[in-house]
């Protein structure tokens, strides 16, 4: 399995090279001039560094090996820095310079480093993100669970109308029908997530609760309804086995039977799609994030395509990519951890 996961992870590399190229090049096509949003004030001694900071102007392939120094050798020695720095106030790690004020990727809209963007937007998204994944699994395994072993009954038909509707309306609209109805209506959330809050005190977290309700409930909606399906498809395959009359005929309980035996078994696949479906839901936050005027990557996203910044449009789009292979990899791992009978030898 090590060298499995070594091999995969090595091949990862190339494979990530390649969609940072095909996203370079398609970003490349799209008409206008990059620097046509740059405020007409700044002045020309900047907007002929954020020229060179890319590279504008020179051979694409001269571009595209600039944005990959500054991404792949630039920004790790600065996250270094900070992060021996951090830690060299507790004593965990010498302090360090590696960065030496080269140029690294900057924002077109806001002349800000990206990596410095994307991380002060990135704990606004972990938390929506995060919690609605968290809240999609917790209802969906026993909603697929009970699904299955009462195939057909009411519960089962209500739960698979609910889940198809959860696959079929979008975010986009989920999200403005919750603020009217929740919002509008009965006035009981803010329909605006304020980014500024704070949690200091217990009034200060019953509205923050308030305030991720309904983002977190548009994003756990869909994450219930796939879930829940993969399990209850996954439970019945395993009720129907040998091994559940073999158990059941040695006079162990239900309950064991079902909770204990089967459960395990049936959790195999659906750990595995638990795993695939890390970075779609990061996709759903992009809608959501806008939606709820959440100032977290998603909404960056969104607001860099409209301003034709592309070099955040680039590095958050590639963060996306990565994270869609690194779950993959995840995953093909936990599924042969899980299973035995799996062999990647």
């Amino acid at each position: 399995m090590l060298t499995y996961t070594i091999r995969r992870l090595v091949l990862s590399v190339p494979t990530l090279l390649f969609i940072s190229l095909v996203i370079f090049l398609l970003l490349q096509l799209a008409p206008g001039d990059p620097m046509a949003q740059v405020p007409l004030t700044v002045p020309p001694e900047v907007k002929e560094k954020m020229r060179e900071a890319l590279g504008l102007g020179q051979p694409l392939h001269v571009q595209y090996w600039k944005w990959l120094v500054q991404m792949f050798w630039v920004e790790p020695k600065v996250f270094i820095d900070w992060l021996t720095t951090s830690s060299a106030l507790l004593g965990w790690l010498p302090d360090t310079t590696l960065y030496q004020g080269e140029l690294r990727v900057i924002s077109w809209q806001t002349r800000s480093p990206v990596m410095d963007l994307i991380v002060q937007a990135l704990p606004q998204t972990l938390t929506v993100v995060g919690t609605a994944y968290i809240v999609g699994i917790l209802i969906a395994i026993p909603i697929g669970i009970y699904s299955a072993y009462r195939q057909y009954s009411v519960f089962d038909q209500a739960g698979t109308f609910v889940t198809m509707i959860g696959f079929s309306i979008p975010p986009f609209f989920t999200g403005p029908l919750l603020i009217v109805i929740f919002s509008v209506q009965l006035g009981w959330f803010p329909f605006i997530y304020d980014t500024t809050h704070r949690v200091t005190d217990w009034p200060s977290f019953v509205t923050q609760v308030k305030q991720m309700i309904m983002p977190v409930m548009v994003l756990a909606l869909q994450t219930t309804a796939q879930i829940s399906r993969f399990m209850r498809a996954s439970m019945l395959d395993n009720l129907r086995q040998d091994y559940v009359r073999t158990a059941r005929a040695k006079g162990l309980g239900e309950a064991v039977v079902v909770m204990v035996h089967v459960l395990r078994n049936s959790m195999i696949p659906v750990i595995t799609i638990i795993a695939l479906g890390v970075p779609s839901i990061f996709g759903g936050a992009i809608i959501t994030e806008v939606v709820f005027s959440v100032n977290g990557i998603g909404s960056q996203l969104i607001n860099a395509l409209f301003a034709n910044d592309l070099p955040l449009v680039m590095t958050v789009t590639f963060i996306f990519a990565m994270l869609i292979v690194l779950f993959n990899i995840i995953a093909d791992v936990l599924y042969g951890v899980l299973d035995p009978r799996i062999r990647y030898d």
